[in-house]
């Protein structure tokens, strides 16, 4: 009997932290790693970001999941990393899956406009990364913005509206909510759909999304 441990790199939504993965369960022979943000360095492309993160993935092999904005980076991670999956959630696979409000705020700057150093006493980050219509949904998701630096929330805002990739990663897989108010369904193509799931179903979804992810990785 094989016990070897198989290891999955988790990278959270923007501005979240660990917690939000706290609704995984998945059996023992299963090894979760959380990669916690890193502050980006002044002027720092994604590709260099994303190559920092990767250097600390100290597993061979490993699966890769990211989730919203988490899964932008670990895509671009992939580039560094041999994975055995490459997963994201709740996220988008090009920038052909972008509402078009995130494509126009791309083209005037208006992410710019976003008061990042206020953010985690107002509502703006959460309502960006959680959608605007649900007061039940920014509360419980606003417990888990921990990043409180203003210098990595003005980049990964801009480099979440600003990312230029147009092509699919071939060995991707997507795993999306239904009602996903951030980005939107029907934007997104080739995914495993949770019914019901919203932008915030890693926590409130955990359980359907362990079975999924179990599925997804012994298949």
């Amino acid at each position: 009997m094989n016990s070897a441990k198989t290891h999955l790199y988790f990278v959270p939504g923007m501005a979240a932290g660990s917690e939000i993965f706290r609704n995984i369960k998945l059996p023992e022979n299963y090894e979760i790693h959380i990669l916690e943000w890193l502050i980006p360095e002044k002027g720092e492309d994604l590709q260099t970001y994303a190559k920092r993160m990767a250097l600390r993935v100290e597993e061979k092999d490993p699966i890769l999941i990211g989730v919203s904005f988490g899964g932008v980076v670990v895509q671009e991670m992939s580039k560094f990393l041999n994975l055995r999956k490459l997963i994201i959630i709740s996220s988008v696979k090009s920038r052909n899956e972008l509402p078009r409000r995130m494509k126009l705020a791309s083209l005037t700057k208006a992410y710019k406009l976003i008061p990042t150093s206020l953010v985690l006493s107002a509502e703006d980050l959460t309502k960006f990364s959680v959608g605007p219509k649900s007061k039940k949904r920014l509360a419980l998701y606003q417990q888990y913005l921990h990043v409180r630096s203003k210098q990595y929330l003005d980049w990964a805002l801009e480099k979440m509206v600003t990312w230029n990739r147009t092509e699919k990663n071939k060995n991707i897989i997507h795993i999306h909510g239904e009602k996903d108010m951030v980005f939107p369904i029907k934007y997104v193509t080739d995914c495993e759909v949770i019914k019901g799931g919203t932008h915030i179903m890693i926590l409130n979804k955990g359980g359907e999304i362990s079975q999924k992810l179990l599925e997804i990785i012994e298949e």
